[in-house]
């Protein structure tokens, strides 16, 4: 018998089949006439660009660089282009080590993008190759789908989404370190491990201990849990390194959303109030399950844990100190310092 295999979790995967599994999976978008499609296309698009200047003038970063276009897409698009890019990250190739299994996890793959796809408003993506090098995907029949549901102004809610995404695409060209960062922990986190069954198994007998003692951390519960119980060491450190990056981005990101004010969009409050509400409802039991199993509740809390970090950090030492966060690898905050912004400030600054 063979040694372990080293081959990356994106080498077993068939990321075209995924693609175009979740592109015939998705459900279909809103009913809407050509008229607000096309509408909601051209100011998405004059949105992305729109929001640029103000996001650059809250974060103090982005200088005089180029805008690129944004990318408008539909639900199909966004799920070609997200099988593409964790393609990318996860080390796939264009043909999968064993075409039967590629095929199997590329279907189970592109189930979740379908699942995943009718919530995503936007998405910037550091990983996309050639020509869309660093690529600001706004998927447009959710954005009409979600200011629908609010009863919010339409023009107001695009650019609120555009401010959101246009700033993850300030934080990484401001800081391209940041892209290779996510890329080399995800290599750690996605890489078979060399250890033995028995070992896999041990970590998970004694993960199971633990939950029965009560003696489990508040970062180990459900699905995250699981995964840590499995995991090698490095592997949890590279969980630990993205979840606490997560958070950050996403948090400055809806920080940056907030402190445009009103000047630039009118109703903001309201936007943020309602969409909030819309955030923290209650779930049928099957779709609190799936969110449970994707992270999607771990992405919200992300949101919320991140925007207190950045907005007690800002508020104490200002835009210009904070942007200290993103020199290097070593002046992001460590995850204890996520829920407690002070112990990041007397370490750093």
């Amino acid at each position: 018998m063979s040694g372990p295999s080293q081959l990356t979790v994106g080498r077993a995967v068939d990321w075209s089949f995924a693609g175009n599994v979740g592109a015939w999976l998705a459900r279909p978008g809103p009913a809407s006439t050509d008229y607000t499609r096309n509408q909601a296309i051209d100011e998405l698009a004059a949105a992305a660009v729109k929001a640029e200047g103000p996001v650059r003038e809250v974060t103090r970063m982005g200088g005089d660089a180029p805008v690129p276009d944004a990318r408008i897409v539909d639900r199909q698009g966004w799920i070609r282009a997200a099988s593409d890019s964790m393609r990318v990250m996860t080390g796939g190739t264009s043909t999968p080590a064993n075409a039967v299994t590629g095929r199997v996890t590329g279907a189970q793959t592109g189930a979740v993008l379908a699942f995943i796809s009718s919530g995503i408003l936007g998405q910037y993506d550091p990983f996309a190759e050639g020509e869309d090098s660093g690529l600001l995907l706004l998927v447009y029949p959710n954005v009409i789908a979600v200011e629908r549901q609010l009863r919010v102004s339409p023009a107001d809610f695009r650019l609120w989404v555009c401010l959101h995404e246009v700033t993850h695409r300030v934080q990484f060209t401001a800081n391209p370190w940041l892209a290779q960062h996510m890329s080399q922990a995800l290599g750690v986190l996605t890489a078979d491990a060399a250890d033995d069954v028995t070992q896999m198994v041990g970590r998970l007998a004694d993960f199971v201990k633990k939950r029965r003692n009560g003696v489990e951390g508040p970062n180990d519960a459900g699905i995250l849990g699981f995964m840590r119980a499995v995991q090698s060491e490095p592997q949890q450190q590279a969980l630990d390194q993205l979840l606490v990056l997560g958070t950050l981005l996403e948090g400055h990101a809806d920080h940056v959303m907030d402190a445009v004010g009103p000047a630039v969009v009118p109703s903001v409050q309201s936007i943020r109030t309602r969409f909030d509400q819309r955030r923290q409802r209650k779930q049928p039991p099957l779709a609190r399950l799936l969110r449970a199993l994707l992270g999607v509740d771990a992405k919200i809390s992300q949101y919320t844990r991140g925007k207190k970090f950045v907005d007690h950090v800002v508020d104490r030492v200002g835009m210009d100190r904070f942007n200290t966060v993103w020199t290097s690898a070593e002046t992001l905050p460590l995850t204890h310092e996520i829920e407690d912004p002070q112990r990041w400030i007397d370490r750093v600054l």
